[in-house]
């Protein structure tokens, strides 16, 4: 490639360990193939700093200021500007300096932008190549949560919608390609972006190799009588925090009336006040944040993805499927994933065939086993990550799709 790359994330790529960070990180990897990568990101705590030195070892340059600002503050600073709460909170005057620099010092052949935010870096005149990756469709996501709130939360979640709505339309018709994560996210945008230029899927894949049911040993709080159903998240995501509440609440007790020994393990950091009430209720248990989710993957009989909101494809169902375990998921949590109903995943649309499907998996284990290997089948085949990207040369305007010149 004839120039150098500008990724513009809103975290930090490493490690890859929630969804947004895995997608980042595989993409900016991939970036580092095709030519040399100017990495700015904000880092979100003293964690960050320990992970410094792998984005320095695969980034030409990198800037990482620390993203401090209060979401009160963001708030105001969002209302004296007419802007979305998540710019005014991911705005870094020192990131700000740094892209200038960097585009006035190299020789910048295109910028992609990772996460909707991270447009206000990218300077009103920039005439070369612009990639936008929205991921998810983030202003319909304020749009469900204004619908779901009321009072004063349910006017900060609509206002950040509409005004979502209208930066998304103006990217999707100003970049030369809007990467979304699924089909189903893509169509959204293109009917919410009248006059946009190029629109399209970029989907998640899933590193097999890593997620390997030969890799890991069962957690050792799976060992007793089961079934036990895991849930993997970020527990202070409010879609999640609703899912693990549905599980607990609604779908255990139909499932523990036939299996009173059933346990249901919610496992992920910063669980909220409302998910740490919901530990010992209905056989729940709270486990937290764990160094590797393998362990608890690979000791579940099933792994369980009632969410009734959800953008694009979720991480967790195919890190289960890639562990060979069965998946019980709601529609919302299947979407962009092209797995066969009843052969790769069981999908269930309400609590009760929930339930039924969680019982059939314990009756007949035959049919579990069977269920699990071709979840792994499916995502080694179809989801690689090397697959889900192989189209970014082209993306990124290189006629011949030509990789980096190892020398």
């Amino acid at each position: 490639m004839n120039g150098d790359i500008l990724f513009l994330a809103h975290r930090l790529p490493f490690p890859p360990d929630r969804g947004d960070k895995i997608r980042s990180h595989h993409v900016l990897k991939a970036l580092a193939q095709i030519a040399p990568v100017h990495v700015g990101c904000l880092a979100e705590d003293a964690k960050d700093a320990a992970h410094k030195g792998e984005l320095a070892a695969i980034a030409t340059s990198h800037c990482m200021p620390r993203r401090s600002k209060q979401l009160a503050l963001a708030g105001i600073e969002a209302l004296g500007r007419g802007e979305p709460v998540s710019f005014s909170a991911f705005r870094s005057k020192q990131l700000h300096d740094w892209v200038k620099v960097t585009l006035a010092e190299r020789n910048i052949r295109a910028i992609y932008v990772f996460s909707g935010q991270m447009a206000q870096y990218v300077p009103e005149d920039w005439k070369r190549r612009l990639i936008v990756d929205l991921v998810d469709v983030d202003s319909a996501k304020f749009e469900a949560y204004a619908a779901q709130g009321s009072g004063l939360r349910g006017w900060i979640d609509a206002r950040e919608g509409k005004l979502l709505r209208a930066i998304e339309s103006e990217l999707a018709k100003r970049a030369d390609a809007t990467l979304l994560v699924s089909e189903a996210e893509a169509n959204l945008l293109r009917e919410r972006a009248p006059g946009s230029r190029n629109i399209r899927a970029l989907r998640n894949g899933i590193d097999c190799t890593q997620f390997d049911p030969d890799a890991a040993t069962p957690a050792s709080q799976l060992s007793d009588d089961g079934p036990h159903y895991v849930f993997t998240g970020q527990m202070d995501y409010a879609p999640n925090v609703t899912a693990v509440a549905r599980m607990a609440k609604q779908i255990m007790p139909r499932v523990r009336k036939e299996l009173p020994q059933a346990r249901f393990h919610i496992v992920g950091r910063a669980p909220t006040g409302e998910v740490l009430k919901l530990d010992g209720l209905n056989g729940t248990t709270v486990v937290g944040e764990v160094p590797d989710t393998r362990p608890w993957l690979v000791g579940a009989n099933a792994v369980v993805a009632p969410l009734t909101l959800a953008r694009g494809v979720q991480n967790k169902v195919l890190e289960a499927m890639s562990m060979a375990k069965p998946v019980v998921a709601s529609p919302e949590a299947a979407t962009g994933i092209d797995a066969r109903n009843h052969e790769d995943i069981l999908v269930a649309a309400d609590d009760a065939t929930f339930a039924a499907h969680l019982l059939q998996l314990h009756d007949d284990p035959a049919k579990a086993a069977k269920l699990g290997e071709a979840a792994r089948n499916f995502v080694k085949t179809e989801m690689s990550w090397p697959a889900m990207l192989a189209d970014l040369p082209t993306l990124l305007g290189l006629a011949d799709g030509g990789a980096r010149d190892a020398a």
